[in-house]
């Protein structure tokens, strides 16, 4: 299906809907608001346009026709959360820029590297260290953890061919796969996505996610996953290869060669540092995450680490910034006309006297295992977090749980398919595994994240009295 048909057809849905009849129990604004909304959607898998150019004609159509007024539809640009995460891709910028990133990753190889499952904690454990400030997975993962990972394969001999591709290649690939999963879900600021679904919480449950909650709520879990899923790929797609000696002294030939720190490293050392203790103190010192990001930049900017042309040529932020305005823009008016309420009143009054924890969990399979009809996590996001929530709280769930539940779980479902997030075509694109193994060590891993996740990581939240 090519482009122009792609296009037709979200139009074609869309008015659809639009002249279709609607409950009595839903206003006609509201319904010709989902006509618009479900075609965005729609357009989101489909890419017709890039996604900010989807979104943005979504809050276009809702002006055009008064569904909504234009303060209402640009509102959600003016979003603090989407603010954040802007000014957490100058802070990745910055990381790349300098170098550090390159840095801190072969500083901890240079530490543990000597096995191929020890290389295989370095992976995960470097993209942990600099997934705080680093909003894009496919910048962490594909732009500065891939070229390394795959320097370390052919090192050890391990090519992308049916006969060497599995001495150690095979299992670097989808520990950084996997492990960028885990990391994704582990703050607000590691995925672009993030910020959005702590809108929704808030705009659609009432439930406020802030950069602490989120981090602190994913500590325990994700400290647990980091640890287990490398040792089971390990385990159930084992490296030929098991010791490696020379992988510390190729990291520290690397980091020879990169040389000492300089001074534009050292200050985007301290930026990072600095931002990391005043987003975790933000409830005592008062300043809110954006806020703290916001001074980082400028920051960045006095100290010409970024000069305000990289500021200005950062492209991935400012179309986050038009995507995920548009999208929270057309999800709160959805929430604000009351659909969403009749929706999951409407389901979950469907389910009878079902125990919610049931309900929960099959929601969740639902919901992560759906994203094989997905190749994007902000399309997916927007799809269902907001819809699936409410029916899981309708049911009698805790609002606070199902919204920490469905946020780390829009993390752990990227990895089910090679298409599933922004890192997948760059290193399925390595050709060291096969779909057919990508598929099911995706299936699996994905399984035992989910029970981490909501067993533990709930038993976690429940110790910090969240719900």
């Amino acid at each position: 299906m090519n482009k122009l048909t792609k296009g037709i057809l979200v139009i074609v849905v869309g008015i659809f809907i639009w002249f279709c009849p609607h409950p009595e129990a839903v206003s006609d604004q509201a319904w010709h608001l989902f006509a618009i909304v479900f075609a965005t959607i729609l357009g989101l898998i489909l890419q017709p346009l890039p996604i900010g150019a989807v979104a943005f004609i979504g809050v276009t159509i809702t002006i055009l026709t008064k569904t909504m007024k234009p303060a209402e539809a640009l509102a959600g640009f003016g979003n603090s959360t989407i603010w954040l995460i802007v000014s957490a891709y100058m802070i990745a910028r910055g990381f790349i820029k300098t170098g550090l990133g390159r840095r801190i990753a072969y500083k901890i190889i240079s530490l543990l590297g000597d096995s191929t499952l020890k290389l295989g904690y370095s992976i995960v454990i470097s993209d942990a260290v600099i997934s705080p400030a680093m909003p894009s997975s496919g910048a962490r993962a594909g732009g500065i953890l891939f070229p390394i990972v795959n320097s370390l394969a052919k090192a050890l001999g391990s090519e992308p061919d049916e006969g060497s591709r599995k001495k150690a290649g095979a299992y670097f690939m989808q520990t950084l796969w996997q492990g960028n999963t885990i990391t994704n879900g582990m703050f607000l600021t590691s995925m672009a996505g993030n910020p959005l679904i702590a809108s929704l919480a808030l705009s659609s449950f009432g439930v406020e996610i802030s950069w602490t909650l989120w981090a602190l709520g994913a500590i325990v879990p994700a400290i647990c996953s980091l640890i287990i899923i490398p040792f089971v790929l390990y385990k159930i797609y084992p490296p030929e290869i098991k010791a490696f000696p020379q992988g510390k002294e190729i990291a520290k030939a690397e980091l020879a060669k990169i040389g000492p720190m300089q001074k534009s490293e050292k200050c985007m050392l301290g930026v990072f540092i600095g931002s990391l203790l005043l987003w975790a103190t933000g409830s005592l010192t008062g300043i809110n995450a954006t806020n703290v990001g916001m001074i980082a930049v400028c920051v960045m900017v006095a100290l010409k680490i970024l000069e305000w042309n990289d500021v200005i040529g950062e492209k991935g932020a400012w179309d986050t910034l038009m995507w995920m305005g548009a999208l929270i823009a057309l999800a709160g008016g959805l929430n604000k006309l009351g659909f969403i309420k009749w929706f999951s009143d409407t389901v979950a009054g469907g389910m009878g006297d079902i125990n919610w924890i049931l309900i929960m969990g099959i929601l969740l399979l639902i919901y992560v295992y759906s994203h094989y009809l997905f190749a994007s996590l902000t399309a997916h996001i927007t799809a269902m977090y907001a819809a699936f929530g409410a029916v899981a709280i309708a049911a009698g769930a805790p609002a606070v749980f199902v919204a920490l539940v469905f946020a780390y779980a829009s993390n752990l479902m990227m990895p089910i398919t090679h298409y599933g997030g922004a890192p997948g075509p760059i290193i399925f694109g390595a050709g060291y595994n096969t779909q057919n193994e990508w598929w099911r060590l995706g299936f699996i891993t994905t399984l035992i994240n989910l029970f981490i996740w909501t067993v533990i990581g709930g038993i976690w939240w429940k110790v910090l009295g969240l719900w």
